[in-house]
């Protein structure tokens, strides 16, 4: 299969990078739809895309990524405007998934994408109602270890019996969803005594155990303390940018009969995009010098 996969690609090297990108476009369209509905507990499958103003959206207005600038951001069918975040997640659905093929072997490429796709809807959802629901966090860290088993190379285990590379696989992404997830619990407990308030959602613990899964416990700690810079600089930046601009920054669009949240130190703001981030750079990118730094510091040790 990888061998087909290989004569293909060396005989039409675009081909596989472009079908990886319009491929990302259409599962970031249906990510669209999972972002919206998932919290409001509605169906992703039935009905079909609609327009805010119930008429269902036609299949040539509903074109990843281009659909939007055709229609300049508003529906055809009433002319709503519509927000540009749906290009957005859409494009870099697509994006993600170009740089998991360039990346990475076929399997674990796939594998990937799974993720990449996970992280986006549960950052969206947090960004938009503070809450990781539990099919991107528990689920993730089952699907994660039963992947893990399956393709070995997702953890860059091989050996002559298959067997043995998918249960060493599978036992470093049930390390990475304890470890990670313990360790995030007891900064999360340490922070409480200290604060004397919640500092972390408890869907975050188990969010960072569902990243460990596909990223390792290394994985598991870029995740936390890279997001924790991540969340330190945009946090800084954001206080900058209300300060010179003068304009008060909401957080989230308040739910009915509930005040908007403004932006300020004590703010409580959602931390899960900021994990998300982490673990991403770390699985597309840093997975590498960060566990060769892990396993010099152990030699020292």
């Amino acid at each position: 299969m990888e061998s087909d996969i290989a004569l293909l690609s060396d005989a039409f090297p675009w081909f596989f990078p472009i079908a990886a990108f319009i491929f990302g476009t259409l599962i970031g369209s249906f990510l669209n739809v999972c972002i919206y509905r998932i919290p409001a507990k509605k169906s992703v499958i039935h009905p079909g895309s609609t327009c805010a103003c119930g008429q269902p959206i036609k299949w040539y207005d509903n074109i990843p990524v281009l659909s939007w600038f055709i229609l300049r951001g508003k529906a055809r069918c009433c002319g709503r405007p519509y927000s540009f975040r749906y290009a957005f997640v859409e494009l870099l659905t697509g994006a993600l998934f170009l740089a998991c093929w360039l990346h990475f072997p076929p399997a674990k490429a796939l594998c990937g994408m799974f993720f990449v796709s996970c992280l986006i809807c549960a950052s969206f959802i947090d960004l938009d109602h503070f809450e990781i629901p539990d099919r991107f966090s528990i689920g993730l860290a089952v699907i994660g270890v039963i992947l893990a088993a399956f393709v070995p190379s997702l953890h860059g285990q091989s050996h002559e019996l298959p067997l043995i590379a998918g249960l060493r696989s599978g036992v470093i992404a049930l390390n990475g969803v304890l470890i990670g997830s313990a360790l995030v619990l007891w900064i999360a407990i340490l922070a409480e005594a200290v604060l004397k308030k919640e500092a972390m959602g408890f869907g975050d613990v188990k969010f960072v155990g569902a990243i460990g899964a596909f990223c390792g416990w290394q994985g598991a700690i870029t995740s936390i303390f890279g997001g924790a810079i991540i969340g330190s600089l945009w946090f800084a930046g954001a206080l900058l940018w209300q300060k010179m601009s003068g304009k008060q920054m909401k957080l989230k669009t308040p739910e009915p009969g509930e005040a908007p949240a403004d932006l300020g130190v004590g703010a409580h703001v959602p931390y899960g995009p900021m994990l998300a981030l982490g673990g991403l750079l770390h699985f597309l990118f840093l997975h590498r010098w960060v566990e060769a730094y892990f396993a010099q510091l152990q030699e020292m040790l």
